[in-house]
């Protein structure tokens, strides 16, 4: 049976990159191809075997292979389909000319559409006419922007661009996960801001994203993650991105509007949420005292993030920074991370076994005693507390 792989994996096998997915394409149908890989023992799942896909697992690697297929009918991103044994007509049907090469099991590389051309060149441009392909699902549009951060160089497709522009009052109709899904994977590029700048332009980030502010600080969370610094225990991470491409000052009912509309999950909202969040500035100028305080009250993780906010936002306004508080930055990140948080070491019941009845008055001793242990940078063991607590009830 013909099969060649196609798509993604042939467009990153030129480039030298790592494939995220190895697809494969044929014109045989699916249950021919299931028929195959049985009568070869490789365990195969029939996973969209009425669009013509079915997948086979060998070393617990998953492999989709695709009948080839045109479409019969458009009508947004649900199109009907026939399949076909015309490769060029499945070709059409791939979004962008670098998507749309294939390559057969001798590492000949089928490119009807001159992707090989396209990709040399850093050129993100649409298979046929860049409206309609838009048109037949308003994804692509974001998907642009996409490929345009990881795969494309100036200048930009005109046509492309015109189109996006034209159609992107339609965004809104997109569900929230679906956006989302292509948003990070634009603030995930090794570079972002420049894409996030040509989105703004092209007005196409003020429907997805109308909480955007100023990209100097992405410009420089993405510089310091990706290249400047090798930090201990930070990587790039999109939901940090967001942040920092969020307006500052934005309030915590905004913020979580936006975690709402893209449809966060619970630990992604509670992270935006707590680095947006009003409260003390994490930066270089801190004391180790002072920074314990922080680290113990948000968390190392949080402060860490703050921190790096912080850092992008004055190299965004400073451009560049001596070394020393380069060094100092580097540090503070550093610790953050490391930071494991202290139990304080008294509970309620030792207020209770000294007498003192059930009621609010337990809670305000506990309190006292822990401002204090706080000021005194959280090195008093339980014995010193335990004294503290004494002096508390005398008083």
């Amino acid at each position: 049976a013909q099969a060649r792989f196609i798509g993604g994996c042939v467009r990153d096998a030129v480039l030298k990159r790592p494939a995220q997915d190895i697809d494969i394409a044929t014109p045989e149908p699916p249950e021919r191809v299931m028929k195959i890989l049985d009568a070869a023992d490789i365990h195969v799942i029939p996973t969209g075997i009425q669009h013509g896909t079915v997948t086979a697992v060998v070393d617990h690697h998953h492999f989709e292979i695709t009948t080839l297929r045109v479409d019969v009918e458009n009508f947004g991103r649900h199109a009907r389909v026939a399949f076909t044994d015309d490769w060029t007509q499945d070709a059409a049907r791939r979004d962008f000319t670098i998507n749309a090469m294939s390559c057969d099991e001798d590492g000949n590389v089928y490119d009807p559409y001159k992707g090989l051309d396209d990709l040399g060149a850093g050129r993100v441009r649409f298979v046929g006419r860049a409206e309609q392909r838009i048109d037949e699902d308003v994804l692509r549009l974001l998907r642009f922007f996409r490929f345009q951060a990881q795969y494309g160089r100036p200048p930009v497709d005109i046509d492309a661009l015109a189109a996006c522009r034209k159609l992107a009052p339609r965004l809104p109709e997109l569900s929230g996960e679906r956006v989302r899904g292509e948003l990070f994977r634009i603030l995930m590029a090794p570079n972002p801001a420049d894409t996030v700048t040509l989105m703004r332009a092209e007005r196409v980030l003020e429907h997805i994203l109308p909480e955007a502010g100023d990209v100097g600080r992405l410009r420089f969370l993405a510089w310091l993650t990706e290249r400047a610094v090798k930090f201990d225990a930070v990587g790039p991470d999109p939901v940090r991105r967001l942040a920092a491409l969020l307006r500052p000052g934005l309030d915590a009912d905004a913020v979580a509007g936006v975690a709402e509309r893209l449809k966060f999950s619970n630990a992604e909202r509670k992270h935006l949420l707590a680095m947006c969040a009003p409260g003390p500035d994490i930066d270089d100028a801190l004391d180790d005292r002072a920074l314990r305080r922080i680290f113990q009250d948000v968390g190392g993780d949080i402060a860490a993030d703050r921190a790096l906010l912080t850092w992008a936002g004055v190299l965004a306004l400073e451009s560049h920074l001596p070394r020393a508080r380069t060094e100092a930055w580097i540090g503070l990140v550093n610790a953050a991370k490391a930071w494991e948080p202290i139990s304080f070491p008294l509970q309620g019941r030792d207020v209770l076994a000294r007498g003192v009845a059930h009621g609010p008055e337990v809670g305000h001793l506990l309190k006292e005693v822990e401002a204090w242990w706080r000021t005194e940078d959280f090195r008093p063991d339980r014995d010193a507390c335990l004294v503290r607590l004494d002096a508390a009830m005398a008083g």
